[in-house]
């Protein structure tokens, strides 16, 4: 990649999956001598410290930040050995900014999808899917979904297409195998919570949304806890811990679970805490992730091999790309998405708060599986993999 020009377009710049994948992979490409460009084509219009954080952090990185329009933007995807398209809604700004310039760009462009929603299936997000020169996805069961779903909803064929499973970072695994980083994080960040060592903690990390489920986590926690009582169950006191709270993004949601919560009298074993870019501390102190994305689930869910490197077992719901890492029994236990999944997923937590070995067991299996397919230089080198077609095939195709 030494000396190529790769432009990357991604729809927003946030703290979730999507946006962080591209930066990694803009870092990847920098620490092999690509020249690298970032354009955000969604922005809102007043200053974000978050982007304003992210756009720092990349240009401090050698990554170049340009306007999403502009001359300077069309000169640049034009002159590109390699456009990335990052999201569905990345597409729009083809459209939006090359225009009649599309055509000459499309046979270097791969995508790169990460949703799993049916609502993109619409030809103004994707009429130009077809045509470029590769699609990239995070887990075989993503790419069987988008090649059903766009033959059969919009009687259009997908491009060649890859499946890249993603790694956790190499800063992320410097902690999850350091034991005293470990323990002074646990330390530090239980006692901000108000919770003992002793404490049993079941954890969300993602965004706050219906479509992650917290509302029906919370449902299953209060179950579990009902469940203990009765069966006079002798276990540590747990807790449950949302983390990715946001009350500008979903007011009403987080209203709801705040409200869940004083009306079951459980605030005292429910914490929530704010968005953040930092999940280590998070995994360091808890005890099991619980991944609970709903209908279809989820597209990867880095999360999952993120809790597993720091040997925490995962439940998780029995779709997506869960499916994929999560092995049943062995790495972690999964239950069935809505409604259906509240008991099985309280069953389980009281399995688990109640069978340290079983904890143990499960983590210490996800740990193995980490190192075994899911460190950064597996991603580096199926991502470097595909690029490297991607550009060849780039290379060959006739100028317009």
């Amino acid at each position: 990649m030494k000396s190529k020009r790769v432009l990357l377009v991604s729809h927003e710049l946030s703290l979730s999956g999507g946006p962080l994948l591209l930066m990694e992979l803009a870092f990847l490409l920098r620490s092999v001598g690509a020249e690298v460009c970032w354009i955000t084509n969604h922005k809102p219009s007043e200053t974000d410290e978050v982007i304003y954080s992210l756009e720092n952090k990349m240009q401090h990185r050698g990554v170049q930040v340009l306007p999403a329009k502009g001359q300077e933007a069309i000169n640049r995807a034009l002159k590109a050995d390699l456009l990335v398209l990052n999201t569905v809604m990345a597409g729009k700004w083809l459209d939006d900014v090359l225009k009649e310039n599309v055509p000459h760009v499309l046979p270097k462009v791969l995508w790169w999808i990460h949703e799993m929603q049916g609502h993109y299936f619409q030809l103004e997000y994707v009429r130009y899917l077809p045509l470029v020169a590769a699609a990239m996805l995070d887990s075989h069961v993503a790419a069987e979904y988008w090649k059903t779903g766009t033959r059969g909803y919009l009687r259009i064929e997908m491009p060649d297409t890859y499946v890249v499973q993603v790694g956790t970072s190499k800063d992320l695994m410097e902690i999850a195998e350091d034991s005293v980083a470990k323990r002074v994080l646990r330390e530090h960040v239980r006692e901000s919570l108000g919770v003992r060592d002793e404490d049993l903690l079941f954890a969300m990390i993602n965004s706050v949304s219906r479509g992650k489920g917290q509302d029906l986590f919370l449902q299953s926690f209060y179950e579990s806890l009902q469940l203990i009582i009765q069966k006079k169950l002798r276990v540590p006191s747990m807790h449950a811990v949302i983390v990715g709270s946001d009350m500008t993004a979903q007011p009403k949601f987080e209203s709801q679970l705040r409200d869940f919560v004083r009306v079951k009298k459980i605030q005292d074993r429910v914490h929530f805490v704010n968005k953040t870019l930092t999940v280590a501390p998070y995994l360091a102190v808890i005890d099991v992730l619980v991944q609970n994305s709903q209908a279809r689930g989820e597209c990867f869910g880095r999360i999952t091999i993120e809790a597993m490197a720091f040997q925490l077992p995962v439940l998780g719901t029995a779709a997506g790309g869960t499916t994929g890492i999560v092995v049943n029994g062995s790495t972690g236990l999964l239950h069935p998405t809505g409604k259906e999944g509240v008991t099985p997923l309280a069953k389980n937590i009281v399995t688990l708060a109640t069978n340290v070995h079983r904890r143990l067991t499960l983590g210490k299996t996800g740990y193995e599986k980490v190192k075994e397919t899911f460190l950064e230089h597996h991603m580096a080198h199926r991502i470097a993999t595909v690029l490297k077609e991607v550009l060849q095939k780039a290379k060959s195709h006739p100028k317009l």
